[in-house]
């Protein structure tokens, strides 16, 4: 019997989908490969958009996983947490991969589109700035841009005034009876959390007797690991950007290379970098 009556080859591969979901609709590609429009002419606009966009994509799992990570801190249920911030992680080196590619083109090639860009910059990506936050980035001023987007802006809002996963850790710390200070507890998580002796004698506590508190003391290297690929991220960002900038501003009134390097002196958890003098 010929198999291939119904649109199936030989071995039952699968050959019309004119009534069948097919690998291309379910990835909704015609959406996605639609979805970079070049508006100079210029061979490596296209280059430029594409990278962007494969960033904005690895940010949308990134924030996906990351929002996993911190229900189950909430819930005391950190193996799945693990395992969303090792995937961010993985996530994160993939990114860096892409500052790789980004690095073929030549200051005269970015030059060649650049106006084409207009007032558009990456400062203004507001899965990034999610992503900020939810690390424990506190700048209102940063919510700016976002304004026009009552959607978005509602979103980045909303992460803005919760606690992000440092914070989460820290009321895990608290709840397994470690003396992590009240205040820290029920500060005002609109504002940047502020080093704290407590904080690091408490994170001092789960290193020192590591086989008492062991899935706090992974928690405590997955936040280390976390905080350590972004900023390898930040790093192949600013190193890119000098490379085909320089000293130039960036788009939108950044203040391009001097911002992101200012950024990129920041830390999330600084206590559990402090720590490490004092064991």
């Amino acid at each position: 019997m010929d198999d291939r009556a119904d649109g199936a080859a030989p071995g039952g591969i699968e050959t019309d989908f004119s009534r069948r979901m097919s690998y291309g609709d379910y990835l909704g590609l015609d959406a996605l490969l639609a979805a970079q429009k070049p508006l100079s002419g210029q061979h490596d606009e296209m280059l430029f958009i594409v990278i962007h966009q494969v960033q904005e994509l690895w940010m949308k799992l990134m924030a996906h996983e990351m929002a996993l990570a911190m229900e189950c801190l909430r819930a005391d249920d950190l193996r799945p947490a693990f395992k969303a911030t090792a995937r961010i992680g993985r996530i994160q080196k993939q990114m860096v991969e892409a500052w790789e590619v980004l690095t073929t083109m030549t200051p005269h090639d970015y030059l060649a589109f650049r106006p084409s860009l207009g007032s558009s910059s990456g400062f203004q990506s507001w899965q990034y700035r999610l992503l900020e936050i939810r690390m424990g980035a506190r700048d209102a001023f940063l919510l700016k841009p976002h304004r026009h987007r009552a959607d978005i802006a509602a979103l980045l809002d909303e992460a803005f005034r919760a606690p992000g996963i440092y914070d989460e850790a820290l009321r895990l710390l608290a709840r397994r009876g470690l003396a992590v200070p009240a205040h820290v507890l029920e500060r005002d998580v609109t504002q940047p959390h502020a080093p704290d002796p407590g904080v690091e004698a408490a994170w001092a506590e789960v290193y020192r007797d590591a086989e008492r508190h062991f899935d706090l003391y992974e928690l405590a290297e997955e936040l280390v690991d976390l905080e350590d690929a972004f900023r390898t991220w930040r790093f192949r960002h600013l190193s890119t950007v000098e490379r085909i900038i320089g000293g130039r501003p960036g788009t939108g009134g950044s203040a391009g290379v001097g911002y992101l390097r200012g950024v990129l002196e920041k830390h999330f958890f600084p206590e559990l970098w402090t720590v490490r003098g004092r064991l």
